[in-house]
């Protein structure tokens, strides 16, 4: 699928970086930080122009966060008030997600990004939450821009060894997307504990 993926882009060009980028954000099995490193690659082996694989990466990874926002946003709400009492999911749950990014899970669209897995559910998440259009498009365009920018840049500096080097942080963002849920869990617990005290 990968090595399929990456003759696409090498044959389409830019075209086909949007349309996989937008396909993969929303939530089919596209390899998201290969596509990014490898057109980086291109742009250092003078395929792509930078200013133009740019383009395409951001518009691509903005495409497809939009559309997972709106069909969140269409379908999630309405979903969860016809099914949600299946899974036990209650109104107040809903009020509680939508406080909750009003406050802080705003910042996950920007992060979620470099979480694998993450990236593909923030933005249905955000649209179920009911966030406002203004802020998801502050929060996910800003974390698309420094997204590209950085494995953009990765292929872009690594050169020829940009594949072995990918692959390896691949594994390292696994990694640290474990520590963070770790971290995460322990504070919350940490959050209920000291409340229990009080």
């Amino acid at each position: 699928m990968e090595q399929h993926i990456l003759e696409w882009i090498t044959k389409y060009g830019y075209a086909a970086i949007v349309g996989l980028l937008m396909l993969g954000i929303v939530g089919l099995p596209v390899p998201d930080e290969t596509l990014l490193t490898f057109t980086g690659y291109l742009v250092f082996r003078g395929t792509f122009r930078l200013p133009l694989a740019f383009a395409a990466c951001l518009a691509g990874s903005g495409c497809g966060i939009t559309i997972s926002y709106l069909l969140g946003r269409t379908f999630g709400l309405k979903l969860i008030h016809r099914y949600g009492r299946y899974v036990r999911i209650r109104e107040d749950h809903v009020v509680k997600a939508h406080a909750w990014f009003r406050k802080a899970g705003h910042w996950s669209l920007t992060v979620g990004y470099f979480i694998p897995g993450v990236r593909h559910l923030t933005a249905y998440a955000a649209g179920m939450s009911d966030l406002e259009a203004p802020q998801f498009a502050l929060f996910a365009y800003t974390g698309a821009v420094l997204w590209v920018s950085a494995f953009l840049s990765l292929g872009y500096f690594l050169g020829d060894r940009w594949e072995a080097v990918e692959r390896n942080i691949h594994h390292h963002l696994v990694y640290l997307t474990l520590a963070g849920i770790i971290a995460l869990a322990g504070y919350w617990i940490w959050r209920r504990l000291r409340a229990r005290a009080r």
